[in-house]
Formats: C-alpha cells, sequence, structure tokens
C-alpha cells in the first residue's frame, strides 16, 4: 500500500472541549476512502483540520501528514499547492461568476482542462457554461458544478464532505459515478458521509463515533455496524467507543 494521507493519534480541544480524541487514520494513494458516523462524530471536523479550515490550522496533539509533508500549521493555499482540495458541505455558489468562470479558475494549473468535458462527466451540458454559479442554479446542479471543478483542477486529493440537504436532489449512480470518474483522473477520494449507502462507493471505509476511530475495514462491514449500532443511537453508544 501507498499511503497518501496519514493522520497520527490527532486530537482536537475546542474551548476546553475535546472534538478528537486520538484519531488514526491512513488513505492510501488512489482509493475512495469514506468516514461513516454518526452527526456529531467529529467527521467533519476532520475534514476541516485536514483542509485547514474554519481557524482549525492545526490538531491540538498528533500531526496530519499528506505524502511526506506535515500539514501541521500549513495555510489553507498552501495545502491547495500540495494537492488537497475541499469540497464544501454547502454546494458551490459565487455572486457574478459563470460556470465557465468558475471552472477555468478552478482548472488554471492544469493544462489539459476541458471544460465542457468537466461538465458532462457530472451530468451537465455546455448550456451551463454561462449560467452563473447563485441561487439561479438548483442545489443539485450546484453539487454537480463543484464536483466538476474538482475534475478541471485534478487534485491528488479530494476531501467530500458530504451536507445534511442537497444531496438527495443527485442519485445515488450519478453521485458513484462521479467519484469514481474522480479516482480515474488520478485523485485520491476521501467521502465524509453519514449515510452507509454513500460509503458503499468506497473500497474501505472508516466508523467514527464521539471523536474516535471505532474500525476501518470493508465498506459493508463497517455498514453493517453503522446500522446496527449507530443509527439507533440518540447520543452515544458506550460499548462502540469503549466507555462505561
Amino acid at each position: 500500500m501507498n499511503p497518501i494521507l496519514t493522520v497520527n493519534s490527532v486530537k482536537l480541544t475546542i474551548n476546553g472541549k475535546p472534538i478528537l480524541k486520538g484519531v488514526d487514520l491512513v488513505v492510501n494513494k488512489g482509493e475512495i476512502h469514506a468516514i461513516l458516523g454518526p452527526n456529531g462524530a467529529g467527521k467533519s471536523t476532520l475534514a476541516a483540520l485536514i483542509m485547514g479550515i474554519n481557524d482549525l490550522k492545526e490538531p491540538t496533539d498528533g500531526e496530519i501528514i499528506f505524502r511526506d509533508k506535515l500539514l501541521n500549521g500549513l495555510e489553507i493555499y498552501e495545502r491547495a499547492k500540495l494537492g488537497v482540495t475541499l469540497a464544501w458541505q454547502d454546494p458551490a455558489r459565487f455572486e457574478g461568476i459563470t460556470v465557465e468562470e468558475y471552472l477555468k479558475l478552478s482548472g488554471r494549473n492544469n493544462p489539459e482542462l476541458d471544460v465542457v468535458e468537466c461538465l458532462e462527466l457530472v451530468g451537465l451540458d455546455c448550456n451551463y457554461l454561462n449560467r452563473f454559479v447563485d441561487e439561479t442554479l438548483s442545489g443539485g446542479e450546484r453539487k454537480r458544478v463543484e464536483l466538476a471543478s474538482i475534475l478541471a483542477m485534478r487534485p491528488e486529493l479530494a476531501v467530500l464532505d458530504e451536507p445534511d440537504s442537497g444531496i438527495d436532489f443527485v442519485s445515488m449512480e450519478d453521485i458513484a459515478n462521479m467519484i469514481k470518474t474522480m479516482r480515474e483522473r488520478g485523485t485520491t477520494v476521501l467521502m465524509i458521509t453519514h449515510r452507509e449507502e454513500i460509503a458503499e462507493i468506497a473500497d474501505r471505509a472508516t466508523l467514527m463515533c464521539d471523536g474516535k476511530v471505532v474500525q476501518t475495514g470493508s465498506p459493508k462491514e463497517v455498514g453493517q455496524k453503522f446500522k446496527t449500532m449507530c443509527v439507533k443511537c440518540e447520543v452515544r453508544n458506550p460499548e462502540l467507543v469503549g466507555g462505561e
């Protein structure tokens, strides 16, 4: 295996409250890896920490390594230059920017950029080129445009943080095809989700609960544990994370 992202014993405390409690994670180059877990498990916080957004530039303890480069303390643009990008929970929306301009901006370092092809790969056509990336597009359309921008960018690692809403406008088959296309184009994909049917797209899956990694394995095995132990839990499963 060839790790592209390694999270070593990462802890994060915010305002005295522990959010991440010693997370260990390895994402291999070229794979689709899902992080599955209920709301509040720490999944999106981990994604933000990997990308350095929301003032989360480094963990309280531990380290995040992309290839052989320590990400701790780096600015967002520095991580992006290394080849890491994050798709936001909310679909893309930029007032005054057309879809074509947005894709060209995203793919400015990609000499093979074909904006029409990027749109077609996410189920949109060239009629969208002159549309604005704003509220005139539906949530599903903006999510497709955002995924097209990742295809245009061709990052080495894409972290896809699933929104709580809006993704339902895109079919599971389309989501699977778009993510697999990213992988085929050389992008390793780390998916953050609370839905086991999305995790099934992955090659491997990791289950998180209460700021900890519970299990990493096949999406089927991890999804089964999620369904049987997490979905029915309104707060936490102490037996799942080793509590009392």
